[in-house]
């Protein structure tokens, strides 16, 4: 099949006033008579808060109101579980929290003013490791709740001790995840104007998921959902970072420009930003596997533990996702698997990029190559001879039969790409000198969207103007992945009309149905039917319109390049003459789209079903070089095959694999938010290591195409399942060369160091 405009690399259509600074990102608003707010954080991970005494704040020059949890109509949110508090009021649970909030004509006044607040905590003994917080009668972080679990997720297959007994050999690994940072470009910023165009408040800013912050301030002031309107300006990325962190501060800004009746702008400094914001969850995993002596899997038994921090956040979802992947793309008969997430006072953790899939990829795949080890095979044979097939069966009880099972393609043309084979054969010979290789794969099936955590459906709206322009609006929201140019293409590719003849616009919350969060790679798949959707409405009216015109058959007139065609491939007319017609009689030329997922299912008690109506398939290889004399760890080469059922816009996919590769690249060798005792001690880029173009090694990507029957035109996803396989891929390179098999993320010099004394004794 051949398209116009799809499976095409076109420009993005919003680079331009990207590359020229006229983009307008949250912090670049401004609004007349505007204020600006700051807030007071706490001190403390864990305290009761005695006494607030802002009397002084409010005499400082400039100010105009300042604010305690006093002020707040609803002081909880929270898009699954609402423990989240606005701001403190009583007690604080976890370093970050805010406390009181004020607005002054400046920023700096705003600032100022917080330094004269007085506020007499009691600190109080808190709960920072994970494992401490899930044994009974520990330390409750919230008095209303019965302990510190906040979810438990249970996945039930077969009879494990049947599988066990059966096994040849059982092994038994523990590993763990790290606290990290999302360390988007732009930090978070809301402004808020309130009785605003017929609402009670307009919000503007670098929102990641417009109706997420509409319900969370509808909540938090105790109004309608139509008082509350939401418009995304340009976002410098969010990798799923800007959600309840955003809620809060525009929660807070709402409360204050209507008792105000101003607007006020809230900007985080990046320190802030490190403070408050919400980071990828970090997990203590136990994997306990058995396998015949030829190497078939026969049982395995997962346990993983998410630390949540002070709030619920993400992690019931986080966690659901983890329970569904755990056992990675094996089958086998006899499984065991339990996820949970347990309340700390360490930094609450939220959705980032890969959502609960990097930190089981990370143990599942290192586990593969620990038992082919043991096994004395070679980690693509013991996969190979367990990895999912076309009507394989999941350990959910889900047979992969619906779409193409690329997992040998994704792995074949890798392997090929960077020569595997004779590499990995090289580097297992014995090399002299302290620098010595190794090469390391990773492999994963992804489910696409949201699966059965929530209702999947998204909403788009195409007007066609009288000159056979059109105007675009999704409920899904450009977030910097490329969605403008993928659903503009679609637009394209359905009316038959130039992309220079389409404007996105930007979500505003009154034109388009509530489509739910832009998370879970779900935008392409489900927006882009919307999109499509709504698209081929208005295409069957054109055409409808074209047939009595010129008394053609509907199935024989086509729209292509702006123009009618009849089935001869005889001109007929221009699209814009058509519209103009239709547009002066009367027709209506604008459509709502609507797509739903296909059904899917999940039982809870149980832990079994159907948890996603599709899935992608990867492959990962990292080539590596380990300098054992002084720990140095440095990446020469990676590629990232990946099945997106068929590519959209190419140019954006290869994009989409560079980043995430890079993304998880820092996962795995640097990053790691170093908290003491809850307290952020890497407030800022000069500390909190990420990686630079210096570290880029060369990225071969590889785009596998298997059309998807309910993707639009065969679409599937690509933005999370780049991130999800590179730290496992290292660090099974990183244990190729040097022989030691580091079962902690982050990969860093100590690590490697560690790891090379101890090969002295033995592996």
């Amino acid at each position: 099949m051949t398209f116009k405009h799809v499976n095409k690399g076109i420009k993005r259509v919003d680079a331009y006033e990207k590359v020229t600074g006229k983009a307008k990102f949250g912090a670049d608003m401004e609004f007349a008579d505007m204020l600006f707010a700051k807030v007071l954080r706490s001190e403390y991970s864990h305290a009761e808060i005695k006494k607030i005494d802002v009397s002084e704040a409010k005499k400082m020059p400039g100010v105009k109101g300042v604010y305690t949890a006093f002020d707040i109509p609803n002081n909880l949110f929270g898009v699954i579980v609402q423990d989240q508090q606005v701001l403190a009021k009583d007690k604080v649970v976890l370093a970050g929290d805010g406390i009181v909030m004020a607005a002054a004509e400046s920023e700096k006044e705003a600032a100022a003013a917080l330094e004269k607040v007085k506020v007499k905590y009691e600190e109080l003994d808190g709960i920072y490791d994970v494992m401490e917080a899930r044994k009974e009668g520990s330390l409750k972080i919230h008095e209303d709740k019965e302990d510190n679990q906040v979810i438990h997720h249970p996945l039930r297959k077969g009879d494990v001790e049947k599988g066990f007994a059966e096994a040849y050999l059982i092994l038994e690994r523990e590993y763990t995840t790290q606290l990290i940072e999302h360390s988007y470009l732009e930090p978070e910023a809301v402004i808020v104007v309130p009785n605003d165009q017929n609402h009670l408040v307009s919000v503007y800013g670098s929102i990641q998921n417009p109706y997420a912050a509409r319900s969370a301030v509808a909540a938090v002031l105790g109004v309608e959902l139509a008082d509350v309107r939401v418009i995304q300006n340009h976002i410098g990325g969010s990798f799923g970072g800007k959600d309840e962190v955003i809620s809060a501060m525009a929660a807070r800004a709402a409360v204050m420009a209507l008792d105000l009746d101003r607007p006020v702008k809230m900007v985080n400094t990046r320190e802030e930003s490190f403070t408050e914001s919400y980071k990828r969850h970090p997990y203590n995993l136990k994997y306990k596997i058995g396998a015949t002596e030829d190497g078939k899997l026969t049982a395995m038994e997962i346990e993983a533990a998410a630390d949540s921090g002070g709030y619920a956040c993400q992690t019931p979802f986080v966690t659901w996702r983890s329970v569904v992947q755990a056992t990675g793309p094996y089958e086998l008969d006899n499984v065991k698997t339990d996820t949970y997430g347990y309340y700390t006072n360490n930094p609450y953790t939220g959705a980032m990029r890969g959502y609960g899939s990097p930190q089981v990829i990370f143990a599942q795949e290192s586990l593969m190559d620990e038992l082919a080890e043991e096994l004395d095979m070679s980690p693509v044979e013991l996969r190979k001879k367990n990895m999912y097939s076309q009507d394989s069966v999941t350990a959910s009880g889900q047979k992969l039969d619906g779409h193409t099972v690329s997992l040998a393609e994704v792995m074949e043309k890798a392997m090929k790409e960077i020569n595997y084979e004779e590499k990995y054969k090289e580097y297992s010979k014995e090399q002299f000198g302290d620098k010595k290789r190794g090469i390391g794969l990773s492999i994963s099936f992804r489910g696409c969207s949201l699966g059965a955590e929530a209702i999947d459906a998204a909403a788009s709206l195409i007007q066609i103007n009288k000159d056979g322009s059109a105007a675009v609006y999704s409920g899904l929201a450009e977030n910097g992945q490329g969605l403008k140019t993928i659903f503009t293409q679609i637009t394209a590719e359905v009316l038959g009309i130039r992309i220079e003849d389409i404007d996105y616009m930007e979500v505003d919350t009154t034109f388009t149905p509530d489509s739910g969060s832009t998370v879970a790679s779900r935008a392409t798949l489900i927006g882009g039917n919307a999109v499509k959707n709504a698209a081929e409405k208005l295409r069957k009216r054109i055409i409808n319109f074209a047939a009595d015109k010129f008394d053609f058959s509907a199935d024989n007139l086509a729209l292509k390049d702006g123009f009618l065609y009849d089935e001869s491939g005889n001109r007929l007319a221009l699209f814009s003459d058509l519209t103009q017609e239709m547009g002066n009689t009367g027709i209506l030329l604008s459509a709502y789209g609507w797509y739903k997922g296909p059904e899917i299912s999940w039982d809870e008690e149980k832990g079994c079903g159907n948890p996603y109506f599709t899935y992608v398939y990867g492959c990962q290889i990292a080539e590596v070089e380990v300098d054992t004399g002084t720990g140095e760890l440095t990446i020469l080469e990676m590629a990232a095959a990946h099945d997106v059922g068929r590519a959209i816009n190419p140019a954006n996919v290869k994009g989409q694999i560079y980043g995430g590769v890079m993304m998880g690249l820092g996962y795995g060798i640097m990053e790691e938010l170093e908290v003491e005792k809850g307290m952020i001690k890497t407030k800022n880029f000069h500390d909190y290591l990420i990686p630079t173009i210096k570290d880029m090694p060369e990225i071969k990507p590889i785009i596998v195409e298997n059309p998807d029957p309910d993707g639009p035109f065969g679409a599937k996803s690509i933005g999370e399942p780049t991130l999800e396989l590179g730290s496992a891929a290292i660090a099974n390179a990183v244990a190729h060369a040097s022989g030691r098999r580091i079962r902690s993320l982050p990969l860093n010099l100590e690590r490697v160091l560690i790891g090379r004394s101890l090969h002295k004794g033995g592996k």
